[in-house]
């Protein structure tokens, strides 16, 4: 480590790897639901696990979000954080509401909508959470007087993010209007400004695993910036299919949705291309593979079948189906957890005793989640083009046809299980060595100068 307070970081990546463990038991459960019967009905139902399954996965993807944003903050501002104390605060409430909260859906105490089921009081507890952490970020980087434009797109996505949550506290009385507004939050968090935390954090590893030009990096993220505001506001529409808005937004939707990880997986090619022609081998090659892993998974995922979904002519049968599940977890994994998950690797090693070049089963882990995810999204594809096909143009009964597509949830539950493994030994690798919060790196800002490309 080159500072401290960046030790912050280990305390958030281990919680939110506890919520990642939590998070598949719950999918699991759910999944396992479809084949029956379900001895646990009485005590956990579908809709109780699938509630606990979905909000694990926002609580323990934004914990993740902290941490690394604890850890590349002072890297990249080259001073120790505002307040580690702060930081510690905000991680106990934070960690205390996301455990009360499913402690409460147990009990079906929620609100009911969906990915924001929360009650009241917690939703306020997460505003008081995200406020103390952008005012320590903040005031970390206002000391340090050096403000990178990799930091200024993370700042920007995170604090987009929490305005992005205000029409989630307010309640509406009307069904139709609070699922229009829900996207508000949903939609433009996960296609919106969590992309330019996403590319916040792949140009910061790119940067230092490949040995790419940073000044070429950061203008890859004014791309990402813009294509937020353009693609991700203007795909927002492709959610509208069953709200009943005008009819010229569906086309707009559908195509602007599917252009948003366009500029990350340029960034990747981009930085490929500077690792072969510089010939740098960083030693955390592990790390690049979930770098580079995270910008193409994305467009898989969130990109090429976003494009195959949710445009209006097939978004109109398939609305609501399996296919969106395809496309959700996919693109969730890919986007987000693997970038998590890509922060994780780097900065392990620092504030550990662990190797940098990684493990063995470091390297099972990414290849155990890869292959068992992309076998997940081809389960859903299947069970869902078959529920289209026989609910939606047969005419068949939804239950008939869940009898008919169990064979479907089989595949789901042994490739989801290859999934659970590669997570299962992340999250042992990552526990089986005791942290070491030693400084062992010198700080650059008392060995060079200041430079003025590598800041605004």
């Amino acid at each position: 480590m080159r500072y401290k307070s960046q030790s912050v970081a280990y305390w958030y990546f281990a919680v939110a790897m506890v919520l990642f463990g939590l998070q598949l038991v719950f999918g699991l459960l759910s999944a396992a639901k479809y084949l029956g019967p379900d001895p646990l009905l009485q005590f956990l139902p579908f809709d109780v696990t699938k509630v606990i399954h979905t909000n694990l996965l926002i609580v323990w993807v934004l914990t993740g979000f902290m941490g690394a944003t604890y850890w590349m903050v002072p890297d990249e501002s080259r001073t120790e954080l505002h307040s580690t104390k702060l930081a510690y605060i905000q991680l106990g409430l934070w960690t205390a509401m996301g455990v009360t909260a499913v402690i409460g859906y147990l009990f079906g105490y929620g609100t009911g909508n969906k990915l924001l089921e929360q009650p009241l009081p917690h939703k306020l507890v997460i505003v008081i959470c995200m406020l103390i952490f952008l005012y320590n970020i903040g005031m970390t980087i206002k000391k340090s007087g050096r403000f990178t434009t990799t930091e200024g797109v993370l700042l920007l996505g995170l604090g987009s993010a929490a305005v992005l949550y205000v029409p989630a506290l307010l309640h509406y009385e009307n069904y139709t209007v609070s699922i229009y507004y829900r996207w508000w939050t949903i939609h433009l968090w996960v296609e919106g400004v969590w992309e330019m935390i996403q590319g916040a954090f792949l140009a910061y590893l790119l940067i230092r695993l490949s040995g790419a030009d940073r000044e070429v990096m950061e203008k890859w993220l004014y791309v990402i910036v813009g294509l937020v505001f353009i693609a991700g506001i203007l795909g927002t529409a492709h959610h509208y299919y069953w709200v009943g808005v005008p009819g010229y937004w569906l086309p707009i939707g559908g195509v602007f949705s599917a252009l948003e990880p366009a500029a990350l997986a340029g960034m990747a090619i981009y930085a490929y291309n500077a690792l072969r022609r510089s010939g740098l081998s960083h030693p955390n090659k592990l790390a690049l593979h979930w770098t580079l892993g995270s910008a193409i998974f994305t467009l898989f995922g969130a990109g090429l079948l976003g494009l195959a979904h949710t445009f209006p002519d097939v978004n109109k049968w398939t609305h609501g189906t399996l296919i969106t599940a395809m496309h959700g977890h996919a693109a969730f994994y890919g986007a987000y957890a693997m970038i998590i998950l890509a922060m994780i690797t780097y900065a392990l090693p620092r504030m550990t005793r662990r190797n940098e070049e990684g493990s063995s089963i470091g390297y099972w882990a990414f290849w155990l989640q890869l292959a068992g995810m992309f076998g997940m999204t081809l389960s859903f594809a299947t069970a869902g083009i078959a529920q289209v096909y026989l609910e939606r143009i047969l005419g068949m009964g939804y239950l008939d046809v869940q009898l008919k597509i169990q064979v479907h949830f089989l595949m789901l539950v042994a490739t989801a299980s290859i999934f659970a493994l590669g997570v299962g030994l992340f999250i042992f690798d990552f526990f089986r060595h005791a942290p070491r919060f030693v400084i062992d790196e010198p700080d650059p800002a008392l060995t060079t100068p200041p430079t003025s490309d590598a800041a605004l």
